[in-house]
């Protein structure tokens, strides 16, 4: 005869909410502990990364006033431009111009370029660890690229908009942000493990777990006997009772 039934595998929520919440105060310590790592580790491990961020204008005077092939052309231009910006020879010029001490890919990989849709504006980003040297770099990949695409494409040099921008704060990482998601990360993965070691024991504790179980109904219940810490008076007092006896 089998005395298990299938409610051993089902999970009882109203149980759990009750397990959670008895354990509440072991989940919150666990998230402000991994809130506090991650905020440790951003803040000291995590090297600090700057964005300056350039514009340019793509335009193509074939005449004195501009007409619809003109502005056709210079969106081609936009898209081409963001191809050409990351280019070998625009980089190089960049780091010969600046003296860094930098190889291509190292440079290349900080740089980006990106164009607003149905615009001839062309986004040059640039992210550094320095944000002297970020405003730096991205004027000069301004003025580099300008130049050398306009002569590689026998166009007009595009017009600068907007000189980068000196960034005033770090644009990653954003510790306020891995802070909460380490804390709610940290809360979840101590729930699961509560929950885990909920589940996998299996020891019955009350007549509860008896009827649940097992499918028997109790009779009674059987205190376990504790040892019970009697003063100097009383112990005097039940000695002389049970010497009268």
């Amino acid at each position: 005869m089998n005395l298990y039934t299938n409610e051993e595998g089902e999970i009882n929520l109203i149980e759990l909410f009750y397990l959670i919440r008895s354990k509440l105060w072991l989940i919150v310590l666990f998230a402000v502990l991994s809130a506090a790592g991650v905020y440790l580790y951003s803040s000291y491990m995590i090297t600090s990364i700057y964005t300056s961020k350039t514009q340019l204008y793509i335009i193509n005077r074939s005449t004195e006033a501009a007409n619809l092939s003109d502005i056709q052309v210079g969106t081609q231009l936009t898209k081409d431009y963001m191809v050409l910006v990351k280019s070998r020879a625009v980089v190089n010029k960049v780091i010969e111009n600046l003296s860094l001490d930098k190889s291509y890919e190292d440079i290349a990989k900080t740089v980006s370029a990106s164009n607003p849709s149905n615009t001839r504006i062309l986004e040059i980003k640039v992210d550094y660890p320095n944000a002297n040297m970020a405003k730096r770099i991205a004027d000069e990949f301004a003025n580099v690229s300008g130049e050398q695409i306009a002569k590689i494409m026998a166009t007009d040099i595009p017009e600068i908009i907007d000189e980068g921008n000196l960034p005033t704060s770090p644009s990653s990482p954003n510790i306020s942000m891995n802070t909460l998601i380490g804390g709610i990360i940290g809360a979840v993965l101590m729930s699961g493990i509560i929950i885990i070691l909920h589940m996998m024991d299996d020891t019955i504790k009350d007549s509860d777990d008896v009827e649940r179980y097992l499918e028997l109904n109790t009779l009674g219940l059987i205190p376990i006997e504790g040892k019970v810490k009697v003063s100097k008076s009383k112990k005097k007092k039940l000695k002389k009772s049970m010497q009268k006896k």
